[in-house]
């Protein structure tokens, strides 16, 4: 996973670099900015692919009444109805693995993002799993003359000594970090105060972007923009709808706050960054797509008007002469 880790690091050690111009560069904002900076730089890089994803998603929608009737025709043809619905997908011009595409790049970078934030201190037990690092744990003496890809061990010292209100970027509420234990000052319960709120402001984003999405689905499907879901598994995938729905409003909320309560101060900014740049992309690209929409609309009904003939207008006959003659015996 080099080939991600070192990219995401040198990108947050430009951010870094660029901030330690104007600010301490030991200073805990320093290194909070840099956090959110390079968060937000890998989330401008999914904007384009996010409007894509969108634009695939509507055809998807608009395609669903003819690949409704394609299933439907051919129920005991399994070939046929693939090759009939490759069919629509070319004439709607829908690409299926494009609404994907988002979805699945982000899953390195955040795992590329967990693993470099975390390696700033390698004091924890790792289990090689999930971004951390495999191995027993270093000491605090190890960890500070140890490079974090790009970083440098200078680096290092100085994001482990960073602190943002008093408390260490590297502190949570498990308070497993070696280097803590030399820090007496630092006590669960002081570290709460800041990690608390930073987790519920990210826990109540997450519901109310979650419910953003949902109530524009919703909205759409009043106006007939969505089909219902129709045929004999209809009952089903509108349960599973309605499950998924639940799982998007409450769940990832509260795997948020159980899995808050583990992270250091400095993930937890990565996670309230993201958070905020989805509400506020998820408010203009929905913006961007309802006009788009609402001129396509506009296109067609001006199409519709150009090409319908006017009124009292004599009908063209483009038969041939013969016949035209043939049809008048």
């Amino acid at each position: 996973m080099g080939f991600i880790y070192w990219p995401i690091s040198a990108v947050m050690w430009a951010w870094h670099w660029l901030l330690s111009l104007v600010m301490n560069p030991d200073w805990g904002i320093t290194w909070i900015l840099s956090i959110v900076l390079l968060t937000w730089t890998l989330k401008a890089v999914m904007v384009k692919p996010t409007i894509n994803q969108m634009r695939s998603s509507r055809r998807m929608q608009e395609a669903q009444p003819k690949l409704q009737e394609v299933r439907a025709k051919y129920a005991n043809d399994r070939t046929k109805q693939a090759e009939e619905m490759q069919k629509v997908y070319q004439e709607m011009d829908f690409k299926p693995a494009a609404g994907c595409l988002p979805m699945l790049a982000q899953i390195p970078m955040f795992i590329g993002l967990f693993h470099v934030l975390r390696s700033f201190d390698r004091t924890v037990q790792g289990s090689g799993g999930f971004g951390n690092t495999a191995g027993d744990p270093m000491t605090v003496e190890q960890n500070r003359q140890t490079a974090n890809y790009i970083f440098s061990p200078e680096h290092v010292q100085s994001y482990v000594d960073a602190r943002l209100f008093d408390i260490p970027l590297i502190a949570n509420l498990r308070m497993n970090s070696q280097i803590l234990d030399a820090m007496p000052d630092i006590t669960r319960g002081k570290v709460a105060i800041l990690i608390v709120p930073l987790i519920a402001i990210i826990a109540v984003t997450t519901h109310f972007n979650a419910r953003m999405s949902l109530a524009r689905q919703e909205r759409r499907r009043a106006e007939g923009k969505v089909s219902q879901p129709q045929g004999q598994n209809a009952e089903m995938m509108q349960s599973q709808m309605k499950i998924m729905n639940k799982v998007m409003l409450w769940f990832a909320p509260a795997m948020l706050v159980f899995s808050g309560f583990i992270w250091p101060v400095g993930l937890l900014f990565y996670m309230l960054s993201n958070t905020v740049w989805t509400f506020v992309q998820t408010r203009w690209v929905q913006r961007k797509m309802d006009e788009e929409e609402a001129e396509e609309e506009e296109r067609k009904k001006e199409a519709k008007r150009t090409s319908a003939p006017k009124p009292g207008a004599r009908k063209r006959d483009n038969r041939s002469k013969k016949q035209r003659k043939k049809g008048n015996n």
